[in-house]
């Protein structure tokens, strides 16, 4: 399947006075404009308002046609750039699957930039599943196992099913929304990479969210489709266990995901890490199964991660888990290693790293992303995010 052919298509008729800056890269996408974008919103009412974050703000809105939208306006200190904008149109307008978003079209007039987007009613699994005591939704055992499959074969498609590849680099539970039937839908493509088919990897500033950020890229912006699949691996805990990658509330020894999974996977344990809200109503071999992949897919070294489509056929039990496979993931006492073999911080390099360590709370209604404006010495600053911050 070709997912980029050469865009030379109309542009829909417009009134709209395009951002010069913007106007050549947008092909192919139904432009609105800002008017009708007030319209559609009761002029941007906040109580319409459905989401915020350090892009923006996201609107529900009714389109002219009665299509319920998502309508997401970057705010002027996004950290969403042109290029990512772009990158997010471009991408999602050319590819259609039922676990990824569906892109309405855009608004570029004036300073203006908005994407419109499907509604889904459920929000993100970060505000429902993990958010806290607001949720009444019910995740039970098979919803979750639905979930997890569906992201697999969202994300399978991105690495597998289009030419070229597509490396998300923002895999996260803040960016898996649900419809009416909890179907998850993958959204946010504004950092996502194109891997041409000659090209086994690309070497890439790091960009992502702390806590699922693959070491490889994180340390050396060395980026595959592993460091999706590592994601990945990170969010399949969280769904099965119904808590975030890290909280440090929580005893030491507890506090970091992916390290009480392979401490109890060693104990032979795996099934004490299911969330305790479905009261015992679950297949314990499953979900220790789940739990078995989420550790092949986190393991250090990334020619050990299996691809996107075995992930999918394991989940769906088509194909064993085979135990001997595993090995131990990337763990933060690894990272703790690294910073004490590295020669020691000076005093600007340990400011910045305490602050941004202030920044990554474990709370998922401050994610931590990391992008263009990050510092330019971007492993030896992430080393420092990480080893505090998690």
């Amino acid at each position: 399947m070709t997912c980029f052919p050469l865009l030379f298509g109309k542009k829909s008729n417009s009134s709209a006075r395009l951002d010069p800056d913007i106007e050549e890269g947008v092909h192919n996408v139904k432009l609105f404009t800002y008017k009708a974008l007030s319209i559609a919103t009761d002029d941007f009412n906040p109580a319409n308002k459905i989401g915020e974050g350090g892009f923006g703000s996201v609107f529900k809105g009714r389109l002219k046609d009665g299509k319920v939208a998502a309508i997401k306006v970057l705010s002027a200190e996004s950290r969403q750039g042109v290029r990512e904008f772009l990158t997010e149109i471009n991408v999602i307008s050319e590819i259609e699957h039922e676990n990824l978003v569906k892109l309405y079209g855009c608004c570029v007039e004036g300073n203006h930039r908005i994407l419109v987007y499907n509604y889904l009613e459920n929000n993100s699994l970060a505000q429902t599943l993990l958010g806290g005591g607001h949720n009444t939704i019910h995740f039970d055992w098979q919803t979750r196992s639905r979930i997890c499959i569906g992201i697999a074969r969202g994300l399978a498609f991105l690495h597998e099913g289009v030419r070229p590849r597509i490396v998300h680099r923002d895999i996260k539970a803040s960016n898996i929304l649900l419809d009416k039937d909890l179907s998850p839908k993958i959204s946010d493509f504004g950092l996502a990479k194109l891997m041409p088919p000659n090209m086994t990897h690309v070497s890439t500033r790091v960009a992502g969210t702390i806590g699922y950020l693959a070491p490889e890229y994180a340390i050396g912006g060395h980026l595959t489709r592993k460091a999706d699949i590592y994601s990945f691996g990170v969010l399949l805990v969280e769904i099965v266990s119904g808590r975030c990658n890290t909280n440090t509330q929580l005893p030491i020894g507890e506090q970091y995901i992916l390290e009480r999974t392979w401490d109890l996977y060693e104990r032979r344990e795996l099934v004490g890490l299911v969330d305790e809200s479905l009261n015992g109503e679950f297949d314990a071999e499953v979900a220790s199964k789940f739990l078995k992949i989420s550790l092949l897919c986190t393991q250090d070294a990334p020619k050990l991660r299996p691809s996107m489509s075995s992930v999918v056929k394991m989940l769906t039990g088509e194909i064993d888990v085979d135990d001997k496979n595993i090995s131990k993931p990337a763990l933060i006492s690894d990272f703790m290693d690294l910073k004490v073999s590295k020669k020691p911080k000076s005093n600007a390099d340990m400011k910045t790293s305490s602050s941004n360590t202030a920044s990554s709370s474990a709370s998922y209604n401050h994610d931590t992303t990391l992008s263009s404006a990050a510092s330019t010495a971007a492993t030896t600053t992430f080393t420092a995010q990480y080893d505090q911050s998690m």
